[in-house]
């Protein structure tokens, strides 16, 4: 499974915002990374750079590689509706990211380790593929053996429901009833600038 495997605060400090959920690290160093730190000159940056980072941060936030994010923008420009917004749907509807949104687990690649390891079911079946997408009406759960998994009753705690899914606690799974609105993905992410990047 490809996965980015480095090293994370770092990035985290590059885009100035802790990407992969909550970084002690991060705190204390939220500035740039480099030798030279918070005294370092911030040189103006071109629109191509601008875009460019853009990208890299959906990528990162949602841990989606390269090919895989083009492949995903491709589909999204074959659709009906915003390009940039069909995008961020289906990025959404992984079943990586529908895991985290649910709350089985504290962070994407904690969902990803999940799902790859067989502990998620898609419509009662088990599916080790964190890069699936999702369909409306579909249902995501937690398979029998492992409802005890301390780190998934952990997690569980914590939950944030969302507009566009219904979770059942007992049953530990989910549906995805609608795709999200622009509005109701909380990413901050400028999803245009996305667009213009692999347009030119």
């Amino acid at each position: 499974m490809a996965r980015y495997i480095g090293p994370k605060t770092k990035i985290s400090r590059k885009f100035g915002e802790p990407i992969f959920g909550p970084d002690r690290s991060f705190e204390k160093k939220n500035y740039p990374p480099g030798h030279h730190g918070q005294n370092k000159r911030r040189q103006k940056k071109s629109e191509y750079a601008i875009q460019l980072m853009e990208k890299q941060k959906a990528k990162y936030l949602y841990g989606i590689l390269e090919k895989q994010f083009k492949n995903l923008f491709e589909k999204a420009s074959r659709s009906k509706g915003i390009t940039g917004e069909v995008l961020l749907q289906l990025c959404e509807s992984r079943l990586d990211n529908l895991v985290y949104r649910m709350g089985i687990a504290p962070s994407r690649s904690a969902a990803r380790q999940l799902v790859s390891h067989q502990h998620i079911l898609v419509n009662g079946e088990i599916c080790n593929i964190p890069s699936r997408i999702i369909k409306i009406s579909e249902t995501v759960g937690v398979r029998e053996k492992s409802k005890s998994l301390s780190s998934i009753e952990s997690s569980l705690q914590n939950t944030t429901t969302h507009e566009w899914i219904t979770w059942n606690i007992d049953k530990m799974e989910g549906v995805l009833n609608t795709l999200p609105q622009r509005e109701q993905i909380p990413e901050n992410i400028k999803e245009q600038l996305i667009v213009e990047l692999y347009s030119k």
